[in-house]
This record gives C-alpha cells, sequence and structure tokens, in this order.
C-alpha cells in the first residue's frame, strides 16, 4: 500500500503529458515553499533562445542580446496579446500608449533598423522567432522570409547571425569581435 502510494505521488510531480509535448523542461528544483514550508518541485520551461544557448549553438551575449530585444518587444505591446483593464475610464478609447511603450517602440525600431528593417531576413525572423516567440521551424515554415518558405536548417543559422547583429546594437559583445 505504501509503495502503492509513493508512485502516485512520483507521477503526480512529473509534468503532464500534455505539457511534456510542447517544449523541454529544465532539471527539477526542489525548494521549500516560503509561506508552509513544505518541500515543492519547480518544472522550468526552457524557450528557444535558452536551448540554443544550452546546445553551444549561440553565445551568453547573443542570448542576452534576445532577451533584451523580447523584453522591449513586450514593453513595446507589439506582441499582439491584449489584457482586459481592471478599471475601465468612461471617456477613454483604450487606444492610447504610454510612454513607456512609445519609447520601447523606439528602441525595438532602431533594433530591427540594425537587422535591415522588417522585410530584411534578420528582421523578420527576429521579429517573429524572438519578439512573437514562434519556434524557429514554425517560422521557417509559414513566415519565412518575404514570404518564401525557408529550410530550417538555414532558419537557424539566420537566428544566430541575427542574434550576432543585435547583441553588436546592444553593446553586449564589441563591435569588433562581432564582425
Amino acid at each position: 500500500m505504501a509503495g502503492k502510494r509513493k508512485t502516485q505521488q512520483k507521477e503526480l510531480m512529473r509534468p503532464s503529458k500534455w505539457r511534456m509535448q510542447h517544449g523541454g523542461l529544465t532539471e527539477p528544483i526542489r525548494e521549500a515553499d516560503p509561506e508552509t514550508g513544505t518541500p515543492v518541485q519547480h518544472h522550468r520551461t526552457v524557450d528557444g533562445l535558452g536551448q540554443m544557448l544550452a546546445n553551444g549553438t549561440i553565445t551568453h551575449e547573443m542570448h542576452d542580446a534576445g532577451a533584451m530585444f523580447r523584453t522591449q518587444f513586450r514593453a513595446a505591446a507589439l506582441d499582439g496579446m491584449r489584457t482586459m483593464q481592471m478599471v475601465r475610464i468612461a471617456a477613454g478609447t483604450g487606444t492610447a500608449l504610454s510612454e513607456r511603450q512609445v519609447d520601447a517602440r523606439g528602441r525595438v525600431a532602431r533594433a530591427m533598423a540594425a537587422l535591415g528593417g522588417w522585410d530584411s531576413a534578420a528582421g523578420s525572423c527576429m521579429w517573429h522567432v524572438v519578439g512573437l516567440e514562434c519556434s524557429i521551424r514554425e517560422w521557417a515554415m509559414r513566415h519565412g522570409w518575404s514570404g518564401r518558405v525557408v529550410n530550417p536548417a538555414q532558419a537557424q543559422g539566420m537566428v544566430v547571425a541575427a542574434l550576432g547583429v543585435l547583441a553588436a546594437h546592444y553593446g553586449t559583445v564589441p563591435r569588433s569581435r562581432a564582425a
């Protein structure tokens, strides 16, 4: 009976089959819950940039540049996800941008210009893969470069090259080393 209970507890601690089919997870981290003190186990998801860093495909500087771009992309509210305002303003239209969003949009626009613009291969893959968080394969097959399908292996090379340009743009790597 006790053996069966332990097996059931181990099954409950694992991520579900549904969760496992949607990408990798890091090794579980065991720690104590700060409120109750009971042991808990956390699984962290691995994003595309994290996987590329773990595989050695990109450097830490490239990863940091991609994370900076993603943060600015989200702050600029370009990801298309909208939330319902908790407090509605009666006369508000909801279309006004905050100063933070305007500044972030300017930073994203400068990064996209450094990549060659929205229509360039580097700009398109950064917009979709890092900004909108599509997988490289999804971008290659669905969006590609100017609507043309790209081989996923070539698409990964485009992402690596674009991250190198972003690293130089954000100053995470010296320009002489990026070239």
